[in-house]
């Protein structure tokens, strides 16, 4: 391991200088100029979908599909469909599918379009990542997009080779356009109310990130049926290389905003992981299918199925002190889904964003100051944060804290975060090019993950 710290951060720093100084080449500014035109290989999760729930000027109507026979791929229609045929607000996408095993050779041979949507298994991923950017394509991806430490060695590659060739390769991270963790980014960033961020300690992080999720959910007003090999881990990857991408990323967004990191500034203390037990019952209320596929029985214990979809982590950046975590249950409570809760400690206030029952499970901010600086506070949602977020307010409550008023409007929901990544990706792809730092902090991201992972199961 000793070699990696000492190669990974010259590896990062030179795709970042190719990224900065490259030359645009004749096809990318052709590119730039033309429409998106989508490929979406082997559509396996359900977010894959979720992108055309919208439509956007830039991307041409119809979408071409490349997979295997089968379920997922059957799902991915219908819910395409369903966003046509909807009452509300139709969508117009026009598929175009292409099916058979040797989906990833077919779409390299014909290349119908010049953008690969990939979201589906991701032990396969990065190889299909790999192959779509050794063959001119650039990448818009589900996360996470490796979730191991052999899968980060060939994304350090990828990201080089997308480089020299001035291709796009971008992750989906929709929690950056969640409402109150941007209203916590942007409260980070006002001395005046919070402060510094403090270094925090193993015992007391500086920052906190954590979230519950559930297998049995309901989207687009439906059941999720999930595919079998999603409680596969070794397809899937475990909890703590899957779910934690999105908080390990709001972690790097929110404490160093536009900062160029390094897999140098990151120092792992401590992981683990556990699992969560399914019956079979849970299971095909789920999946569908009435056994366990014989794939899974090596993770059977005492009838139940063990899924290492739990994971913690402690670790500082910079020197500040960060605690992840992800829990998975079966099923939310009545009323309840997927919740997060986040606090950044500064040295004026703390910044708590909490999703539980008294919140009507909306993440909802909080702020508590520690030096009583109610003016300050008063005075930038007034004039600075009302500007941006128009209808906000401020309440003090009981226990001293200020809650952050915010209009219903604002809490669009997880699944239209996708439609404003994918206006990000789009406003990447006109320009021809990322921020400076967007390249390096994913490097830095999904090493801090893979990392977690290795440490994890010492």
């Amino acid at each position: 391991m000793k070699k990696l710290f000492l190669t990974i951060p010259f590896l990062a720093f030179l795709i970042f200088f190719q990224y900065c100084s490259a030359p645009k080449n004749e096809n990318m500014n052709q590119t730039d100029k033309r429409k998106v035109t989508i490929m979406s290989l082997d559509p396996g999760h359900f977010h894959a979908g979720l992108i055309h729930k919208t439509m956007y000027p830039q991307v041409d109507s119809t979408v071409y599909v490349f997979a295997p026979e089968g379920a997922e791929l059957d799902d991915y229609i219908k819910r395409i469909a369903g966003y046509n045929s909807r009452e509300e607000s139709p969508t117009a996408w026009n598929i175009e599918v292409e099916k058979g095993d040797d989906f990833l050779s077919k779409m390299i041979s014909k290349k119908p379009g010049n953008v690969m949507v990939v979201a589906g298994k991701n032990d396969l991923k990065i190889d299909y990542i790999s192959a779509a950017i050794a063959n001119g394509i650039h990448v818009y991806a589900d996360k996470p997009l490796v979730i191991n430490q052999e899968g980060f060695q060939k994304l350090v590659k990828a990201f080089e080779a997308a480089s020299q060739k001035n291709l796009l390769l971008y992750d989906i991270m929709t929690e950056r356009f969640e409402i109150a963790s941007q209203l916590q980014h942007e409260l980070s960033m006002l001395p005046e109310v919070f402060g510094e961020l403090e270094n925090g300690s193993l015992e007391n992080p500086a920052i906190t990130k954590e979230s519950v999720h559930h297998f049995f959910k309901y989207v687009s007003g439906n059941p999720l049926v999930r595919p079998d090999w999603f409680f596969d881990v070794t397809k899937e990857g475990e909890g703590i290389v899957d779910v934690t991408t999105h908080l390990v990323d709001l972690i790097q967004w929110e404490a160093f905003p536009e900062v160029i990191l390094d897999t140098s500034d990151v120092q792992m203390l401590a992981a683990k992981r556990w699992p969560t037990s399914l019956t079979l019952d849970e299971f095909s209320k789920v999946t569908g299918k009435t056994a366990f596929p014989e794939f899974l029985e090596k993770n059977l214990k005492d009838g139940n199925l063990e899924v290492f979809c739990n994971g913690e982590m402690n670790y500082t950046l910079k020197g500040k002190h960060a605690k992840v975590s992800v829990i998975w249950n079966f099923e939310a409570p009545e009323g309840a889904g997927d919740t997060h809760y986040s606090m950044m400690r500064g040295t004026k206030a703390n910044l708590i964003i909490r999703q539980g029952k008294e919140e009507n499970f909306k993440p909802t901010l909080y702020v508590a100051l520690l030096e009583g600086q109610d003016q300050a506070l008063e005075d930038v949602v007034a004039s600075t944060l009302q500007t941006k977020y128009p209808g906000l307010g401020l309440q003090k409550q009981e226990n001293g804290e200020y809650l952050i008023i915010i209009p219903d409007s604002y809490h669009i929901g997880h699944e239209a975060h996708f439609g404003q990544v994918t206006e990000k990706f789009l406003e990447y792809f006109e320009s021809g090019k990322m921020p400076d730092w967007e390249v390096p902090n994913m490097i830095v991201k999904y090493f801090t993950t893979t990392k977690a992972l290795e440490m994890a199961r010492e």
